[in-house]
């Protein structure tokens, strides 16, 4: 598939194939996400992946019912923004760096025929502790969201996005 083919084409799957995925695609993903830019090239990202399904399912309860996907994925990443790399005089660019890593390694996993769903942990602070607390992360790690991966059990059209009226040029 070609990046646009790709970017054009990805939709959020929510619903899993019961089948694993490989090592191989599993660092492919990882890869996408670690070659994204980020704030003064601070690479001020860590990423947990879990493939255990009873430590799926508690992180499903940590995050609530929108974070159902993980009880039949294949695995699953918990990105955490890393305040001991962040920029210094802004470290909150992790938010930033971490999210654009997510895109990364979705749009990765869906050309390799994966398909995921972002789950939002931050800016929700009680989703946020009941992960560290699950992982008993460092201080240092703020978790900043999960991404649910697996075989799509059905693939949707995507729709067209495009929307004119919300671009403007030179002016407003």
């Amino acid at each position: 598939m070609n990046t646009l083919e790709t970017i054009f084409s990805r939709s959020s799957v929510r619903k899993f194939k019961a089948k694993k995925v490989n090592q191989e695609d599993i660092k492919t993903i990882l890869k996408a996400g670690m070659s994204g830019p980020t704030c003064v090239d601070s690479k001020d990202w860590s990423f947990l992946v879990v493939d255990d399904q009873k430590v799926l399912k508690k992180m499903y309860e940590a995050n609530g019912a929108p974070a159902r996907p993980l009880l039949g994925c294949a695995f699953a990443v918990l990105i955490c923004g890393d305040y001991s790399k962040a920029f210094q005089y802004a470290k909150d660019y992790y938010v930033v760096d971490s999210s654009i890593a997510g895109q990364n390694m979705i749009l990765a996993a869906w050309s390799l025929g994966i398909g995921s769903v972002w789950l939002g942990t931050w800016p929700q602070m009680d989703r946020v502790f009941e992960q560290r607390k699950l992982f008993d992360l460092p201080k240092d790690q703020i978790p900043h969201s999960i991404i649910a991966f697996g075989y799509p059990e059905e693939v949707k059209e995507k729709e067209e996005y495009y929307d004119e009226s919300v671009v403007h040029y030179n002016k407003w």
